[in-house]
């Protein structure tokens, strides 16, 4: 798996350890890193190192814009051209959208920036684009069509489907906005393993590459990541830490993130806006009047003003210039460095203040860290002194800026995918946004407010959280909220959305616990269940009553007997009631595990109880007992996509893929044909081909050819695929007799110079071989007379065949019925080879016969002529003379016969052969 290139040195040393598992077999996956502005794909498939997967431009990346007019849908920089014509018709920008109500700020800011949409609240309360009078797409259906496209690169540059992959997504994501991506993945027909923080992806892509340099002295990273839209800042902390995954305790390497800080609106789109702006303004001073107006025209702005910002980061000064910006008007004008960097003045300062953010984020630790540049915007200039102000110190830009998130994102699609052993790198990522758990509790006839955190800012995750509600014993609801965000900047709370995730209503709860009630049992609450995943989203898994039931030992032997006794029973007349061990089983299956697993509090209790228990006799036993409690959980904040809604999007989408599918095909069809056409024409008129073909026939292919150029430029553009190939395959049939007849006039002279030079091999091969028979050398009677005779036979047979074949073919014109064919002579020559490859994988494999004990001087000898032989070859040679005794007795034949010598071994015998490829190397 070497690559030659020093750069991929080291990645080849890590990808080593991502090998296809023995146990199980590995389907390609990949990873999306899909930024507002652009997207980037990386594979891992078996036997192929991570790489980045290219587009149909052969480009790395990919703009994340789809785009539809008269009926076809583009992609990428295809759908950017349209997008300057066509605006409206052009989607953008699409992540910023994602899992927002219409009447959110960010949505708002959207409108603005782009009045040319037409954008209306769904039935969910979330925006929705109305392309025309028959057709709505919504921000999850458009970027749904960008995740297909991207598993469709990654499809065509493989050649096997993707199911599988690894999606990277801000940190500052909140609950809704990361179910919405989740959704968009479904309906593209990717199941998700994780949604990754991009920061993560990028510590990750970082930390493979170091993973010698991780020890138990922990270390730090801080990772500043300014992107299209938005700009983070992440600490990490590298160390090694002991895990009990497998049923053993290992030491691995950890990547633990301890800081995170953003800014949702600090990025290069920002700048790209203002430069714009500027832009504006010189062309009304210049006198070009309003283009504000003009869609069209702010478009053309906003690219120049794109290329203009890049330019300027390694270039002083720059003209912008657009051809016809509107009524027929050319713009130039000259920008500086120090221009842009004082339109972008206000923006220097909020740079540093996201590293600051996320270094309080981390409550001390990070000492002596190193800072790490990706992102594209992170390349501006005025970026890097900002940030050498606030940290001290020069970045290092040691990662590849765009494509860091990608192959870090990819490496851990792997880990995540069956299949693939991958060298373990432990990930734990850190909330940012802390939820909480509020509920009401009657205390002195009043009903008094609680609130419980359920995951605090920089906890780490994935992570289960059990919260117990110890006085409730009547039906109630808990919600489930978004808790303190004092460490989020008050400019970014507006963008967090409704803080209010979800209620919980329980029912049964009382039931549930009459249900257990006895001396013996002591009430442990009602405990939730929640579980924040690899992806971020908090989950709650289940709700149930808990008890403790305190059983002695003479208790559990009067017990025995008589409870197998009433289980069976129980079994046999489906009675409803259950003993307490069936109803700890169906909690979760495991008795005495959860005891484990209980909070603090409930660990105290059961320390207590053991000590007294070592007091008395007989020794009392604890045994758990839950009871699964009815809830129903309702979401308070954005509605996820109903089935029903999922079932539409998802059909809409189908239905623009089959359209595309059938677009494709028949421009396929018509580019073959136009292309045979062509390349018909072209060659009926070369001497060459007319030769190989009557007058009559050269006629019939011209004017066939000539009828099918002018249906194309008159009416069959607007033809149907099918008419298209059935137009090939006639034209096809018309010709391929004389293309065929080409071809092996063109051939045959190197398939003859090639036989030829068989033939004299075989000749001298059968000179040598007449030296090593038992009659011309009695030592070294390697092969038999019938297998000499069979060979010159062959040849003879040969070398009579070919010069009367060639006789034949010299007399016939070049249009008739071929009579030496290119294919007889490959089959000759395969006969051929064959039966001399015969004799000298036998001469390969003799040895000479072994002689007595006592002549042990003649060993030397025999050792000499020895050579390594493999373990086929050795049991060969154990046969060598009854194989040759078999040759001198039987005809010439195929066969393969197992024998047995007096080791006991099984050996194949080679046999001649005369008629088969059995012994064919060709």
């Amino acid at each position: 798996m070497g690559l030659n290139s020093k750069m991929y040195g080291l990645l080849c040393v890590v990808l080593l350890s991502l090998l296809p598992s023995q146990n199980a077999d590995a389907a390609a996956v990949i990873s999306i890193d899909f930024g507002s502005e652009w997207m980037k794909i990386g594979i891992v498939s078996p036997g192929v190192p991570m790489e980045i997967v290219l587009n149909e431009e052969s480009k790395r990346k990919t703009r994340t814009v789809v785009a539809f007019r008269d009926g076809v849908r583009t992609f990428g920089e295809d759908a950017v051209t349209v997008g300057v014509r066509f605006p409206k018709n052009t989607y953008k920008y699409l992540l910023e959208l994602l899992g927002k109500s219409y009447d959110h700020p960010l949505v708002k800011a959207y409108r603005e920036r782009y009045p040319y949409y037409d954008i209306e609240a769904s039935d969910r309360g979330t925006p929705v684009f109305i392309h025309d009078e028959n057709t709505k797409f919504t921000p999850e259906e458009l970027v749904a069509q960008l995740l297909a496209k991207a598993k469709e690169f990654a499809e065509i540059s493989h050649g096997q489907p993707i199911t599988e992959c690894v999606i990277t997504v801000p940190g500052y994501f909140n609950q809704a906005e990361r179910r919405a991506l989740k959704d968009a993945a479904a309906l593209a027909g990717l199941n998700v393993l994780q949604l990754i923080n991009d920061y993560t992806a990028i510590g990750i892509n970082y930390g493979i590459f170091r993973r010698k340099e991780i020890n138990d002295t922990p270390w730090y990273t801080l990772f500043f990541d300014m992107g299209a839209v938005s700009t983070k800042a992440a600490l990490v902390e590298y160390k090694t830490v002991k895990i009990k995954e497998k049923g053993y305790v290992e030491t691995v390497p950890q990547l633990q993130v301890i800081g995170v800080g953003f800014d949702r609106t600090l990025g290069g789109f920002e700048m790209t806006l203002r430069l714009r702006e500027h832009l504006i303004k010189a062309w009304e001073a210049n006198g070009g009047g309003n283009v504000r107006a003009s869609s069209r025209a702010m478009e053309k702005l906003l690219r120049e003003a794109e290329r203009l910002k890049i330019v300027l980061s390694a270039n002083t000064e720059h003209y912008a210039q657009i051809e016809n910006l509107k009524d027929d008007k050319d713009f130039k004008v000259l920008v500086t460095r120090a221009e842009f960097e004082e339109l972008c003045s206000d923006l220097w300062a909020r740079v540093s203040g996201v590293v600051q953010r996320a270094v309080a984020a981390a409550s001390g630790s990070g000492g002596g860290a190193k800072l790490v540049l990706a992102g594209g915007a992170a390349r501006t200039p005025a970026v890097h002194e900002a940030l050498r102000k606030v940290v001290g110190h020069d970045a290092a830009r040691s990662i590849n800026a765009d494509e860091a998130a990608t192959m870090g994102a990819v490496y851990r699609a792997a880990s995540l995918a069956t299949g693939y052993k991958v060298a373990p790198l432990n990930v734990r990522d850190a909330v940012l946004l802390p939820i909480q758990v509020v509920f009401t509790r009657n205390i002195d006839g009043t009903d008094k407010l609680i609130k419980r955190t359920l995951f605090g800012p920089m906890n780490p995750y994935p992570q289960k959280k059990v919260i117990t509600f110890n006085k409730h014993t009547d039906d109630f609801t808990f919600y489930v909220n978004y808790a303190e965000l004092d460490h989020i900047p008050s400019t970014e709370l507006n963008y967090i959305g409704t803080l209010n995730l979800s209620q919980v209503i329980l029912t049964g709860v009382s039931e549930a616990l009459s249900k257990h009630t006895g001396e013996n049992i002591e009430h442990k609450g009602i405990k939730a269940h929640f579980n924040m995943d690899d992806s971020g989203i908090l989950n709650l898994v289940n709700v149930e009553f808990v008890a403790e039931k305190t059983v002695t030992e003479e208790d559990e032997d009067k017990d025995s007997t008589l409870s197998k006794i009433g289980s069976t029973i129980s079994k046999l007349f489906s009675s409803d009631s259950e003993t307490p061990e069936k109803a700890e089983e169906k909690g979760d299956g495991k008795p005495k595990e959860p005891e484990k697993n209980e909070t603090k509090a409930n660990e105290t209790t059961t320390d207590k109880q053991n000590t007294t228990d070592t007091e008395t006799k007989p020794k009392p036993k604890v045994v758990v007992l839950k009871e699964p409690i009815k809830n129903e959980e309702q979401v308070l904040n954005l509605q996820p996509l109903t089935p029903e809604q999922f079932k539409t999007s998802k059909s809409k989408i189908k239905e623009l893929n089959i359209i595309d599918k059938k677009r494709i095909e028949r421009e396929t069809a018509l580019n073959n044909l136009e292309a045979f056409v062509v390349d018909a024409q072209m060659k009926v008129d070369m001497d060459e081909y007319a030769e190989c073909g009557t007058e009559e026939q050269i006629e019939e292919i011209k004017k066939l050819c000539s009828e099918i150029s002018e249906w194309l430029y008159e009416e069959g553009y607007e033809a149907e695929t099918e008419t298209y190939d059935a137009k090939l395959t006639l034209l096809k049939d018309k010709t391929n007799p004389i293309f065929y007849k080409h071809w092996e006039h063109r051939e045959r002279p190197d398939a003859i110079a090639a036989i030829r030079s068989m033939l004299n091999s075989s000749q001298e091969f059968l000179k040598m071989a007449k030296n090593y028979t038992k009659e011309a050398n009695s030592e070294r009677d390697i092969f038999t007379d019938v297998e000499i005779g069979v060979l010159e036979k062959k040849i003879d047979e040969t070398e009579s065949w070919l010069n009367k074949s060639i006789e034949e073919q010299n007399q016939l014109k070049k249009n008739d019925d071929i009579k030496l064919t290119v294919d007889s002579i490959r089959e000759k020559m395969s006969n051929l080879d064959r039966e001399v490859k015969y004799l000298v994988n036998k001469m390969k494999i003799w040895r000479p016969k072994k002689p007595a004990k006592k002549e042990s001087d003649n060993n030397k000898t025999e050792n000499i002529i020895e050579p390594e032989i493999n373990e086929v070859e050795q049991k060969e040679k154990m046969e060598d003379g009854k194989e040759k005794t078999e040759n001198q007795d039987e005809k010439p034949e195929i066969s393969s016969e197992q024998m047995e010598d007096t080791g006991g071994e099984k050996e194949e015998i080679p046999q001649l052969s005369d008629g088969t490829p059995e012994h064919s190397e060709l």
